[in-house]
């Protein structure tokens, strides 16, 4: 039994050594090499830390990084990777919770790491890539690792201002990933094209999926996010098979109109998250890769990637139909509690999203209570100690016992004595053909809507539009059209930056 993901490395490495393993813009490891600079990395780590201890990353993504990240486990450590792209004072918030032993950097992001003023000890990349391999020393930090050691720490948005640092262990990944490449059928022959950074859980899928099957993983530039000519040709040049893609990316090549410029023929499936899909858009993608089989993944970061997942059928969707997110990956107990922590057992009625499993994250790192008020005992079993995670997501499921996401109970408000899925305004606004996307904001103090949106149409004609489709409890009181809505740090629209933008007045 595999109890530490570098069983997975190590395997792949003696089997096809001279494989590809990992590429990015500028070079491409083999197995072999990517193996033996983790251990180079583990070895500099392992002299320089005691076990379990966190190393943070402050650099972009690429095969090196990779490396080093899987260097820290070979050191019995667990990595975080921070985004070189987010707010300095962010970044130190992070910095002030995980409290890493040491901080690497490469020589580009040398100096605005040196700025953050971290405690710990900086370190370049390359000391690490260019250490002696010392083994044993990292013989004695393998002996003394367990399965439920922290693998990573991946900081998400806190509702309080202060980022939550989900901490994922061995045995979560190691749970979930065997299922994830089963059920797609993902083989050695296939290569990854890995969208997401490095801090964001759905690289987690990309990376671990290779070392457990060989495949290979295509690291993409984060500039080709913002060139789609540059995206298409590195698709198709690289022969990119699966793609494990945030909504957003997705949504950039069909605004963009990526697929006119060149069709990256050889892509067999694609695998969403983090957002609700927009139907436009899903089926232009369905329109350019008629062969391919698109996934709708379902799951925040504390459940290790996903919980749910629906293979979509062969066809194509009409505008006003909801995607479902399917039903449970094994191992997963998925279900949902109403508003008393009674268990929903009636197909339709909305409830809390809650879910049990190995692949529940250990916690919110150095965070006890917020790990308290998430991670709860399940209240159907008094009879033993049975940890769910509570999404505070709202869904329902049909009478086929597939799940549907209603939206986030934050989401779901009370305007004009009505319950209102904020969701919904947006998926009517989305229904408007020049409409590319839409997000609704909920000001509660002065109870109104903002609507805003990308895309050509005309803000009259759009507020007709909802007129017509919606009740006049739903109605946005404004409704503002923006170039480009903003994103997250996790690729998700920005609904803070958005409120921020109610509170200095929106043009209607």
């Amino acid at each position: 039994m595999q109890t530490n993901i570098l069983d997975w490395l190590e395997a792949t490495a003696a089997h096809t050594p001279e494989g590809a393993a990992v590429g990015d813009a500028q070079q491409d490891y083999t197995w072999a090499q990517l193996a033996e600079n983790a251990r180079r990395a583990g070895s500099f780590l392992a002299s320089h830390t005691a076990p379990r201890c966190p190393v943070a990353f402050y650099l972009e993504k690429s095969a090196p990084v990779f490396a080093a990240m899987l260097g820290t486990v070979y050191a019995g450590c667990c990595y975080s990777v921070l985004d070189t792209r987010q707010p300095a004072a962010r970044t130190q918030q992070v910095l002030s919770t995980l409290q890493p032993c040491l901080l690497i950097t490469d020589r580009d992001h040398a100096d605005a790491a040196a700025a953050l003023g971290c405690s710990c000890s900086v370190y370049l990349l390359e000391d690490l890539l260019t250490a002696a391999v010392q083994p044993s020393l990292l013989a004695a930090r393998r002996a003394q690792a367990v399965d439920v050691d922290p693998l990573y720490i991946n900081f998400t948005s806190g509702s309080t201002g202060v980022p939550k640092g989900v901490t994922v262990s061995h045995r979560s990944v190691l749970d979930f990933i065997p299922q994830f490449a089963t059920i797609f059928g993902i083989k050695a022959q296939d290569i990854l094209g890995n969208q997401a950074p490095f801090d964001f859980d759905v690289s987690v899928k990309d990376l671990y999926t290779a070392l457990y099957t060989g495949a290979k993983v295509q690291i993409i530039p984060r500039a080709y996010f913002s060139q789609p000519t540059k995206l298409m040709d590195y698709l198709a040049d690289h022969a990119v098979t699966t793609l494990v893609w945030a909504v957003s990316a997705m949504c950039f090549v069909s605004i963009m109109n990526g697929f006119g410029y060149r069709v990256p023929t050889a892509i067999r499936q694609v695998l969403f998250s983090g957002e609700v899909m927009p139907i436009k858009h899903l089926n232009k993608w369905k329109a350019a890769l008629p062969q391919a089989r698109f996934v709708n993944l379902y799951g925040p970061t504390e459940i290790t990637c996903n919980c749910t997942y629906y293979i979509l059928p062969d066809r194509v969707f009409a505008p006003e139909e909801v995607l479902p997110i399917g039903h449970a990956f094994p191992n997963e107990k998925v279900f949902l509690l109403d508003e008393n922590d009674r268990l929903v057992t009636e197909p339709g009625q909305a409830g809390e999203l809650c879910v049990s499993g190995t692949a529940l994250a250990l916690g919110y790192y150095a965070d006890p209570a917020r790990t308290a008020q998430a991670f709860t005992q399940n209240p159907l079993n008094t009879r033993w100690y049975e940890r769910i995670y509570r999404t505070g997501d709202l869904a329902r499921f049909d009478a086929a016992g597939e799940f549907y996401y209603i939206g986030r109970k934050d989401f779901q408000i009370k305007h004009m004595g009505h319950r209102v899925e904020l969701g919904e305004i947006e998926a009517a606004a989305m229904r408007c053909d020049a409409v590319t996307r839409a997000c609704c904001i909920f000001d509660a103090e002065k109870q109104r809507l903002h609507l805003f949106y990308t895309g050509s149409c005309e803000k009259a004609a759009l507020l007709a539009a909802l007129k017509a489709a919606l009740p006049p409890f739903m109605q946005p009181n404004t409704a503002l059209q923006l170039d480009e809505l903003p994103m997250n740090k996790n690729g998700k629209i920005d609904r803070t930056a958005l409120a921020a933008l109610t509170k200095k007045g929106v043009r209607k």
